[in-house]
């Protein structure tokens, strides 16, 4: 099977199988979103969740929050990772938007990039589900699935690498709805350690399965 094929079977699958998909994360607005991401780094939605109502309570803007000081927001994150670091990111982040942007939120990719604490992900994230832009964020998920499909070559060994690869065979459409597709194959089926091929959808043509197959 070419690579043009297996994007072919694989984005008709999700299509119609997971047609309305959306981040599993909780928020009321678009900087609860931003907070929502950056805080969610090698730590799970499920605990972020636990963790932003609180929060966002307490901090609902970036204006509020901006008054903050690190130790004040640590008191409602220490559960997450790296909570002292993350504490430190939201407030020079929420004090970003408030001094450079009037507390909102930009869409723009640079702009993102400016802020504490927001990388290429955490602005493609943005991007895509605050403002509906076909940008394509790859977390460990995505780039695991996206290997282990055969959706990228071995060549794509960064998270752009494979963000480029996937950007460039997925139709520009699907883009917002790929990120989530495969993360949430990565997270409840082709996990980490134990994959679950038994219920995967792809396994016939998983190049993993396939003896001598040149994708895996």
């Amino acid at each position: 099977m070419k690579r043009e094929e297996r994007y072919e079977r694989i984005l008709a699958h999700f299509r119609a199988q997971m047609p309305n998909v959306n981040t599993e994360l909780e928020f009321g607005s678009v900087f609860q979103l931003l907070v929502a991401v950056i805080l969610s780094a090698q730590c799970t939605d499920k605990r972020i969740n636990q963790v932003t109502p609180d929060l966002f309570r307490r901090y609902p803007d970036a204006k509020a929050m901006a008054q903050a000081e690190p130790e004040d927001v640590l008191e409602y994150i220490s559960s997450v990772s790296y909570p002292n670091a993350k504490a430190a990111h939201l407030v020079a982040m929420a004090r970003a938007l408030v001094a450079q942007h009037g507390g909102e939120v930009p869409s723009d990719m640079n702009q993102l990039l400016d802020l504490p604490g927001v990388g290429r992900k955490t602005a493609n994230v943005v991007q895509s589900v605050a403002f509906g832009k076909a940008t394509l964020a790859v977390d460990t998920h995505v780039y695991r699935v996206a290997h282990r499909l055969g959706l990228v070559s071995k060549r794509a060994n960064t998270p752009y690498k494979v963000e480029q690869e996937l950007v460039k065979h997925i139709p520009e459409a699907d883009i917002p709805d790929a990120h989530h597709w495969l993360l949430l194959h990565g997270r409840y089926v082709c996990t980490s350690r134990k994959p679950h091929c038994e219920r995967c959808d792809f396994a016939d043509i998983c190049p993993q399965e396939i003896e001598g197959s040149k994708l895996g």
